[in-house]
């Protein structure tokens, strides 16, 4: 189980990793992307989310950017740190209030509660 005071400071190192993108270096930018992808995938097990895999889940996307880093622009690379950040401190809030998810097939009906 994800530690959220750790959690709540990465998301401050990559936010202040963003804002000073010009001064970091690309292994820099690797790690912490890959801590980053390391973090987000820990917490989506932790609340319950299963792994995408496709081209529209930020894991992938972040993936790709910590593989390449060397090849984005400065403002691509900050990008994909602050969307790291929004990530993992928006799964740290849904962590915290004890919400868990629950995926079913889209060809499943819902189960109906006994309230309904």
């Amino acid at each position: 189980m994800p530690n959220m005071n750790l959690t709540s400071g990465f998301v401050s190192e990559l936010v202040r990793a963003a804002n000073q993108i010009e001064i970091l270096s690309i292994s820099e930018v690797r790690r912490l992307l890959q801590r980053s992808i390391a973090t987000i995938r820990d917490l989506r097990q932790a609340v319950g989310i299963p792994a995408d895999g496709t081209a529209n889940d930020a894991l992938v996307r972040l993936k790709l950017a910590s593989e390449g880093v060397e090849r984005l622009v400065h403002e691509k690379q900050a990008e994909a740190l602050l969307e790291a950040a929004d990530l993992i401190r928006t799964l740290g809030i849904v962590h915290q209030s004890g919400t868990q998810v629950s995926v079913r097939p889209v060809d499943q009906p819902a189960q109906k509660h006994e309230s309904d």
